[in-house]
């Protein structure tokens, strides 16, 4: 560890087995709470759509509702899938943001539906055009909130001028080139995808153009992570996260799943094999396994942050990841 790394939360405000909306929005501002309280560096919520397992579909509002909630932890998308989406409009809400909590919000674009393709269609007819478009509304964005944009016909307003960080989200090379040719910062969707992670995170660094917004490369993994007190109770409480990938795999769209002993019986080998390829970013184990295993990542991976996800059942057992990792992470800065 040559420097140190930052740790910050992706919260897919998962629902789980026998829960709902409502008890799963109070668990995401416990959690966010405890991030705060820890001094994680953010929080970050996704977009998805026609999951009912994932109650974050309206996710400037839960955005809005999390950063009232915390006082110091950056809040922000990770993320919006902007070809849902007006970059006009997009600009008034995280303008609003910004403005209802300084310095505080973050803004993660991607290029991705969050869906399927026809819900993609029901949120916007035209989407796969505007996916094409990906780089020109990212720079349109920019332009709303620059204060250049003042002489402008089209005006974002309370967003001209202010200062939204915005990052580029991605799990493949597309997303690492225009990242790298805008100077943006670049997040990894290592949670889900991380087969190309280190080539897309190379590829960044190596062709990385300086901008008025970032002067030199910026990356972050996210990565799942299930912290125990013991490697027996971690490697238990990860049967949730295999399960959940299971079931997108076979398009059971299920809450969150309770552990279960073995996964032997539930998958088979061809299940298995693409469910181990989507969590291949993942860490299982108690404080002193995941320094030994975090440590070699994150000085392999040569990263600058790390966000973490932990689909977990037990509200308490979250919570108590959440105070491990971080314990963790703090371990591998001293």
């Amino acid at each position: 560890m040559k420097k140190p790394i930052s740790v910050s939360i992706l919260e897919l405000a998962i629902i789980t087995q026998d829960s709902n909306a409502t008890e799963t929005f109070q668990k995401t501002k416990d959690i966010a709470q405890l991030a705060d309280k820890l001094g994680y560096k953010r929080i970050w919520l996704a977009e998805h759509h026609n999951m009912a397992h994932v109650a974050s579909t309206a996710t400037v509002v839960l955005i809005g509702y999390v950063a009232s909630q915390t006082e110091n932890i950056r809040v922000g998308s990770g993320g919006i899938m902007l070809p849902n989406h007006s970059p006009l409009v997009v600009a008034e809400q995280f303008g609003t943001l910004e403005t209802l909590y300084p310095n505080r919000i973050d803004l993660g674009l991607g290029r991705a539906p969050g869906t399927d393709q026809p819900t993609a269609e029901a949120i916007r007819k035209d989407f796969f055009e505007q996916a094409q478009r990906f780089p020109q509304n990212v720079s349109k964005l920019q332009e709303y909130f620059s204060s250049e944009n003042a002489t402008g016909k089209v005006r974002a307003f309370p967003a001209e001028g202010l200062n939204v960080p915005i990052w580029i989200l991605g799990s493949s090379m597309d997303s690492a080139a225009l990242a790298a040719a805008y100077g943006l910062p670049y997040a990894f969707a290592g949670h889900f995808a991380p087969k190309l992670m280190i080539q897309a995170f190379e590829f960044y660094r190596e062709n990385f153009q300086p901008s008025e917004y970032l002067d030199q490369p910026k990356t972050m993994a996210c990565v799942n992570i299930i912290a125990a007190d013991t490697n027996e109770e971690a490697e238990l409480l990860s049967t949730s996260l295999y399960q959940m990938f299971l079931n997108l795999i076979r398009n059971d769209r299920k809450g969150l799943q309770p552990p279960v002993p073995s996964l032997d019986d539930i998958m088979n080998e061809a299940e298995r094999f693409h469910v181990n390829q989507m969590t291949a970013g993942t860490f299982t184990g108690n404080k002193e396994q995941l320094v030994t295993d975090l440590r070699k990542f994150i000085d392999y991976i040569r990263i600058d942050e790390i966000m973490v996800t932990s689909p977990i059942f037990d509200h308490q057992a979250k919570l108590k990841s959440i105070q491990i990792t971080k314990e963790v992470i703090d371990a591998l800065n001293e």
